[in-house]
């Protein structure tokens, strides 16, 4: 099995996870997780290019195999959507400048992945991102810690893809 580098983002506008995975023979890795964080104070075209530029220097530094994106998969708050959608789109936007290819998992989809059930919590998702990467996350935020599990299901998708044969 190849080395995989893959990335995911838990979109936001003012906190956005990221998480970075390595997957080299069935073994995962933490290489790099946290939060780009954006002032309050600062207009919303500036964030999203905070955002931008850091998301940019996340591929520039780990140069990904793959990137995943959370979908928006529901949100009561359509003020919330909102600004979840401007922060994906940012992310896409980013990865794709970049040429790498792009997931973009439901909720659902990156729980399933993770624990094998898409109705697992929280707490059920940190216990797993824990234990495939052999951490713990005591005092790791939420948005980090979900956008590893992102970047986990993302890992194993690409392992489990075929490979061109070259030659």
């Amino acid at each position: 099995m190849a080395l995989v580098i893959a990335i995911g983002i838990d979109p936001g506008t003012a906190a956005c996870g990221f998480g970075v995975v390595r997957l080299e023979e069935g073994t995962l890795a933490l290489v790099d997780a946290g939060v780009v964080r954006t002032p309050a104070s600062a207009s919303e075209p500036q964030r999203l290019r905070q955002l931008h530029e850091a998301i940019g220097q996340l591929l520039a530094e780990h140069r990904p195999d793959r990137i995943a994106v959370e979908r928006l998969f529901f949100q009561r708050n359509v003020q919330t959507a909102m600004v979840v959608g401007q922060a994906r789109g940012i992310a896409l936007l980013a990865a794709s400048e970049w040429n790498v290819p792009i997931d973009e998992p439901t909720p659902n989809e990156v729980k399933k992945a993770v624990c094998g059930n898409g109705a697992a919590d929280k707490q059920q998702v940190s216990a797993m991102v824990q234990r495939l990467l052999g951490i713990r996350l005591d005092g790791v935020p939420d948005d980090a810690t979900d956008a590893l599990a992102i970047a986990i299901g993302c890992a194993f998708r690409a392992a489990a893809e075929p490979r061109a044969v070259v030659g």
